[in-house]
């Protein structure tokens, strides 16, 4: 269905009700928590996001559960659409999420339900028929765009790379003439401008495939990080201890893409890109934004902004999202809306699903008994009384985490191997205390905590034989 069929939705007849406000959410893919200049990414530009960061509430603990699969995305949009945590949303995977949506139980049908007219253009990636699920789709995009071998294990050399991010004859991006991320502001502004002056709310879901690889933009977008400017993370490390042992070493797609051992040059040849590709996408953000002003719409939307999962490019020796690492599990999580407080910063621990949640809590939806995660809405009222007392993070069966107090434990059953962060202290992840004595109690009851999630969230992973290593 193309816009001029939602432009004919928004005019029919809707019945009588409170105004409801709009809900805009907005979707990056692979952006970490902290690849946004306003959130500490004092390297990237992105003044669109700052803007939005200035006139909304950051929650600057905002994490990704985890991932049954080496495609993150793929668990975590899921459990976004489904409402179900990681496990659980693991058991309707596949054939089972098409009946989830037969059933009626996807976020869109439930705003939907609540009377909302729906949008969605870009990635999806679940496989529920998205065609289905909302009244308007533009753009379905699949879950990267298509890459090519050159993109790998490079670069090799500071003077010669097959591979280049603004040479639009490599595809990927440019697949079709016109930048993805270029064709999602389209046509999401093609939505909200088709939504001007419409008394029946809208709920549009705009999902950007960058900064995912292959990082591709326009030549001045790369132009503005010079590749021997971008810093090297201080967490770089040519290769991870136990990486294989985890699922994160040679053979996983995401860190082939640069050489084994990691070297300098090409983390800061990744960085330069992941950095463009996230300022030209800003811009594409910027358009929206405008778009909203212009059409007197900003006053009446709620806006949400996050991404499925962040991403290490190059940080602690890995490039890939595969792992419980806070570059990998954190996102950024901007709310604007009527009444919350600009600029507000809140460090309440959340799970990014928490979005559909927060909508349907917005929209006055009845949410559908499998939703399991939780509305934002009463800690930016100041209420705590919901308030996580700690994060879960899981992968595959080779890694589970718990984040507590300002610590993390991260357990590798496969390595028989604990790590132990104080990031409260210690963001960077740089020095594991595991090894310390003196923190004996401490990894056992964070141990303990973690135990106690598993059974809370359907994790049948047995963990028992690393307690003896404690």
């Amino acid at each position: 269905m193309r816009v001029p069929a939602l432009l004919a939705l928004l005019a029919a007849p809707f019945a009588a009700q409170a105004a409801k406000p709009n809900v805009l959410f907005i979707f990056a893919d692979d952006h970490a928590y902290d690849a946004v200049h306003a959130l500490g990414g004092s390297e990237v530009r992105t003044p669109n996001l700052d803007r939005l960061a200035a006139g909304g509430a950051v929650f600057t603990h905002a994490y990704n559960m985890g991932s049954w699969s080496g495609a993150v995305c793929v668990a975590s949009r899921t459990m976004l659409i489904t409402g179900r945590t990681v496990w659980r949303a693991n058991e309707v995977y596949g054939k089972k999420t098409e009946a989830e949506r037969v059933a009626g139980r996807l976020w869109p049908q439930m705003m939907s339900r609540a009377g909302y007219a729906t949008a969605m253009t870009g990635k999806w990636h679940i496989t529920a028929d998205a065609e289905k699920c909302f009244d308007v789709v533009k753009d379905l995009r699949a879950g990267m765009p298509k890459d090519t071998k050159a993109a790998y294990g490079r670069p090799t050399s500071p003077d010669h790379d097959e591979w280049s991010p603004y040479d639009t004859a490599l595809g990927g991006y440019w697949q079709g003439g016109k930048h993805w991320s270029e064709v999602v502001g389209d046509n999401a502004v093609g939505f909200l401008d088709a939504a001007k002056g419409s008394s029946r709310p809208f709920f549009a879901y705009v999902a950007f495939n960058a900064p995912h690889d292959p990082r591709q933009s326009p030549k001045e977008y790369v132009d503005l990080y010079p590749r021997d400017k971008v810093a090297v993370p201080v967490s770089f490390q040519p290769e991870y201890p136990n990486a294989k042992a985890i699922g994160a070493g040679k053979g996983l797609r995401d860190e082939d893409l640069a050489p084994f051992p990691r070297t300098e040059l090409a983390v800061r040849t990744h960085r330069q890109e992941y950095y463009a590709i996230i300022t030209h996408m800003d811009a594409q953000i910027g358009r929206i934004l405008d778009a909203l002003e212009r059409n007197g719409q900003a006053k009446d939307t709620w806006i949400i902004f996050t991404a499925d999962h962040g991403l290490a490019v190059g940080r602690h020796g890995l490039m890939g999202k595969q792992n419980m690492h806070d570059h990998s599990l954190r996102v950024p999580f901007i709310v604007k809306g009527p009444g919350v407080t600009a600029s507000a910063r809140l460090d309440a621990p959340i799970y990014l699903q928490d979005a559909m949640a927060t909508a349907l809590d917005v929209a006055g939806a009845e949410r559908q008994p499998q939703v399991e995660f939780r509305s934002v809405l009463p800690l930016l009222r100041g209420d705590q009384s919901g308030r996580r007392d700690a994060i879960y993070g899981g992968y595959l069966e080779l890694q589970r985490a718990v984040i507590q107090d300002g610590w993390k434990l991260i357990v590798y059953p496969k390595a028989g191997v604990f790590r132990l962060y104080h990031v409260a202290q210690d963001p960077e992840e740089l020095k594991d205390l595991a090894a310390d004595p003196a923190l004996r109690d401490r990894r056992a009851a964070l141990f303990t905590r973690l135990t106690a999630l598993q059974k809370e969230l359907g994790d049948k992973l047995d963990l028992s034989a690393m307690a003896s290593l404690l």
